[in-house]
């Protein structure tokens, strides 16, 4: 996959949170909506003011956006996920976020869990 396909809309991320199903471990919480028929997976981002100030914010959303990218090949196709982070992240390195990212994808079931980690 070249590029992400992105959830922007408030009315998309309002289906996802409505319909969908959340999962969460420490560090992050996602919902998940499948939706049938989607050649894709798209991805929504919501990193809280409470993270620290617009350099924090964006250095998070571009280390999940790349993480999703590298494991574009193991997601589950037509599903709509929204990553909403929590605290800890801030101080989490990049290995860390993609390991408890590949955890809680497993947990809602949007990533196969062979290929090795």
């Amino acid at each position: 996959m070249k590029t992400l396909k992105r959830l922007k809309k408030n009315k998309d991320f309002q289906v996802v949170f409505d319909k969908g199903k959340s999962f969460a471990n420490r560090q992050f919480v996602i919902y998940v909506l499948k939706q049938p028929g989607q050649p894709y997976t798209r991805l929504g981002l919501s990193v809280s003011k409470k993270m620290g100030n617009a350099v924090m914010r964006n250095h998070i959303k571009r280390y999940v956006k790349e993480i999703f990218r590298e494991l574009s090949d193991r997601l589950e196709l037509g599903n709509d996920c929204i990553v909403i982070s929590r605290l800890p992240v801030r101080t989490m390195s990049y290995q860390e976020m993609q390991g408890s990212l590949i955890h809680v994808l497993k947990k809602a079931g949007a990533m196969s869990g062979n290929k090795g980690d």
